[in-house]
């Protein structure tokens, strides 16, 4: 019986294994450019285990070859084949991805040899119409970019900008997760990787489970210290074990450990990752501490790594290495017992893309703007672009046949110029394919909603038409309002839609809302004043009405919300919420105990929070100690897990709308629920990931983004969730005009320049919390209030960013610290983020 126990165990943790693994590499792309598609494709490239294939499906142009037989030896597939590009200037690959994934994308060339000129190339490689990088091949090449698409396919283009042929060898593409490598702005080139040790390893898939390339380094002023323990690499980072297992030290224990980085140009602005675990077992009585700078300005000071823990620290700003060199200092603190250690080091440059990858259904509309000269050439660069109006301008000179390659192009209008009539043969043949183009003298074919149509029907037609349309709305109309009424007759359970508060005598004039039907328990006027004690104690008031103290069957404690009749929501906004609260039920939600409709009287009767609202706390209004900050973190957190089920855990999936401190109600052990959903609205199957609707919120919290177009989408609450973080962490007014920021995102930007954490925490915790998990907050505060909803960070993506940071406290702390704390969070943990739970 022993024996098939352990037979069974064996066979899960290699499945486990196995389906680990696999889970690794999903999402890669990996392709072989220049192999024939009608050789071995895909395959799996001995060396890392991973499926490579042609690059043919990605690409339509371009010649493939191979590099020179005697030139192999080094270089094992897929660096042997190229797709060189002798025809056009730009010739792209477009690749499917998912939008607003963060990637590494890698690129590799090796010349070979492959045409027998023996002449290196030099060209420029883009992502859109975004300049990457100049391509060198002077010697084999590898370049990296951590990047995230704003659509859901990526141009990489090749571009000629001399007499050299252009080429490619291998384009690999790796998930990474978004909260790792987060900066303030731009993508990040990788100019440098190493881990300190003298082996002579480079370290890959599967060792590293993203694919990076890690090259190993040491110096003869360093000396290398390491374990033959596993280290917890559980973080964003997942470096490989062989990599954190190693690390440099001085050799002069006394003599600080430093590490010089060089960037590719003077003015990059630079990002440094510096990884750290501790890979000795100090005693008690030793210690290992240093101070971090770059540049001579402080990353971190009196820092101790973890033992067998891996970290991650990195400059919160990027800065410019005067001289291209970034200089990296560990310096012993005065109570150390032991150097600075260093395990391995990142190099990245910003790369500002300012122009926007455009989408597949885009198109411009430039017509009347002013414009003269001739097309410029840059318009090609936009390679989705499916619309393009010109009409109206000033322009001149030829109509330009690089117009005919732009493949997604299906709608031209260049009328209303003063353009050369003579129309390039390839976009004639366009035409036949189905482009409607419109030049003066030619086919005139409009944008849509760009032409008035100029026929003219007789008055007598069209008085006709009126009048029947007017005869079918007053039938249809008619049969509505009899269906409806026959509708509701049917319905005991129904909530009227003549409704009354309390103490009033004024009718709901909106005949058109659907009434509401509830399995939950409906109660009677005198049972709410009954409960309330005849509405004796007033717990707060909103746009709906007072929330009033009760109890329920003398023992249960509620909240009761009666409409007023100086409510700005009325009954809209009441059924909102009912309907909502109907069907979603969760830890971290406020519950709906039930509804009270009598005509005359509404009321809606919450479990009661007898802590009050997050914003009580913060302003010190409801006394009692401060809340310390792992305490914040975690109710932090219990929010996120209310909104990320909202957003995936119900069908159809709901935006919050209003999300506030005074929203995040708290239980006894400072548990989170969120509240009041009067606002909220919901995304309806086969819709798109977005509603419009009138714009509603709360003034400082509500998104820009949405403010500005009216376009409502989940990012919306991530933006709203960000400004209720940033209140958590320095309990500043969200909008304060004494302040010289006064929105509190600005202001902590401004003080974030001046790179002192203590300058933006609340003043009330006096320094007590880990400045490691602090960063990592504000950090993800910044991207959650990222002006552009694209950059932002799904509330999945929050709720493991800040269990981490949660999970980092408390290991600071110890165990013995904060106990309170645990329990709810525990709770809140215990939910299956990745599950999406049945809506009630």
């Amino acid at each position: 019986m022993e024996s098939s126990y352990k037979l069974l165990l064996v066979a899960l943790v290699t499945f486990a294994t196995v389906r680990f693994v696999q889970a690794q590499d999903e999402g890669f792309i990996s392709l072989d450019c220049g192999l024939s598609p009608t050789e071995q494709s895909p395959y799996t490239e001995s060396a890392t285990g991973l499926q490579y294939s042609s690059d043919s499906s990605y690409i339509q142009t371009g010649k493939i070859a191979r590099i020179q037989r005697d030139l192999e030896g080094p270089h094992l597939k897929p660096q042997t084949t190229v797709r060189y590009f002798p025809d056009g200037i730009r010739n792209c690959y477009n690749i499917t991805v998912k939008q607003g994934t963060k990637y590494m994308i890698r690129v590799r060339a090796i010349y070979g040899n492959y045409d027998g000129l023996n002449t290196y190339p030099r060209f420029d490689l883009y992502i859109g119409p975004n300049f990457w990088i100049t391509l060198d091949t002077k010697e084999y090449v590898r370049k990296e970019i951590v990047h995230i698409p704003r659509s859901n396919m990526l141009d990489l283009c090749l571009v000629k900008t001399d007499t050299f042929t252009p080429f490619i060898s291998a384009i690999e593409m790796r998930p990474l997760p978004n909260n790792s490598y987060i900066t303030t702005s731009g993508s990040l080139k990788l100019f440098s990787r190493y881990y300190f040790s003298n082996s002579e390893d480079v370290l890959r898939y599967s060792e590293d489970v993203y694919d990076r390339m890690w090259n190993s380094y040491n110096q003869t002023d360093w000396k290398e210290i390491s374990t033959s323990l596993t280290v917890n690499t559980s973080d964003s980072f997942r470096l490989p074990q062989n990599a954190i297992k190693t690390a440099a030290t001085s050799a002069n224990a006394s003599e600080p450990l430093i590490d010089i980085e060089f960037p590719e140009s003077a003015n990059d602005k630079v990002y440094i990752y510096l990884h750290f675990s501790e890979v000795h077992a100090l005693k008690a009585n030793e210690t290992r501490e240093f101070d971090i700078s770059l540049n001579g300005e402080s990353i971190k000071d009196s820092y101790k790594p973890l033992y067998l823990q891996s970290e991650t620290l990195s400059n919160p700003s990027p800065v410019i290495c005067t001289g291209q060199k970034c200089i990296v200092k560990l310096t012993r603190s005065g109570k150390s017992t032991h150097p600075p250690l260093l395990n391995a080091i990142e190099g990245f440059a910003v790369a500002d893309f300012l122009q926007s990858e455009t989408d597949e259904n885009d198109g411009t509309n430039l017509s009347s703007n002013g414009l003269a000269g001739t097309i410029d050439a840059g318009i090609q660069n936009l390679t989705h672009l499916e619309k393009l109006d010109l009409s109206n301008n000033s322009l001149t000179g030829v109509i330009p046949e690089f117009l005919a390659n732009m493949k997604s192009l299906m709608i031209i209008n260049l009328s209303k110029n003063h353009l050369n009539d003579s129309i390039p043969q390839a976009l004639r043949d366009r035409e036949k394919e189905g482009l409607k183009l419109s030049v003066d003298g030619h086919a005139i074919a409009c944008l849509p909603g760009s032409c008035v149509s100029k026929k003219k029907f007789p008055v007598l037609i069209v008085a006709l038409v009126a009048s029947v349309v007017v005869v079918v709305i007053v039938m249809v109309l008619v049969f509505i309002f009899v269906f409806r009424k026959k509708k509701t007759s049917d319905h005991v359970e129904a909530i009227p839609r003549s409704v009354v508060t309390p103490g009033a005598n004024f009718t709901s004039t909106n005949t058109s809302e659907t009434s509401i039907e509830t399995k939950k328990r409906r109660f009677s006027y005198a049972e709410v004043m009954q409960m309330t004690n005849n509405l004796e104690r007033a717990l707060g008031e909103g746009g709906f009405g007072v929330v009033y103290h009760g109890y329920l069957n003398g023992s249960q404690q509620v909240a009761v919300k009666v409409l007023s009749e100086s409510s700005s929501q009325g009954y809209k906004h009441f059924k909102a919420e009912v309907e909502l609260l109907l069907r979603v039920h969760h830890i971290n939600l406020v519950n709906l105990v039930g509804y009270c409709d009598e005509r005359d009287h509404l009321a809606l009767i919450y479990e009661y929070m007898p802590s009050g609202d997050l914003k009580e706390h913060l302003s010190g209004k409801r006394g009692g100690s401060v809340l310390n900050w792992s305490t914040r973190l975690r109710i932090a957190a219990d929010a996120a897990l209310g909104l990320e089920y909202l957003h995936i855990g119900c069908q159809p999936s709901m935006v919050h709308r209003d999300v506030k401190s005074t929203n995040i109600l708290l239980g006894e052990q400072f548990s989170a629920k969120i509240a009041d959903f009067g606002l909220s609205r919901s995304f309806q199957l086969g819709d798109e990931s977005h509603v419009s609707t009138v714009v509603a919120g709360t003034p400082g919290y509500l998104d820009p983004e949405y403010y500005r177009t009216g376009r409502l989408a989940e990012m919306s609450d991530v933006y709203s969730f960000g400004i209720v973080l940033l209140e958590i962490i320095t309990n500043q007014r969200v909008i304060d005009q004494s302040r010289e920021k006064p929105h509190i995102t600005e202001w902590t930007a401004f003080m974030l320049n001046r790179g002192d954490i203590a300058r933006i925490m609340d003043p009330k915790l006096h320094g007590d919390y880990n400045s490691r998990s602090v960063w990592r907050a504000v950090e993800l505060a910044m991207l959650c209030t990222n002006p552009s909803s694209e950059k932002r960070p799904t509330m999945s993506q929050v709720v493991i960013e800040l269990k981490e940071c949660l999970s980092s406290e408390n290991s600071m702390k110890g165990k013995n610290q904060d106990t309170e704390s645990h329990g709810s969070f525990e709770m809140s943990m215990s939910f299956d983020t990745k599950a999406v739970p049945s809506a009630r």
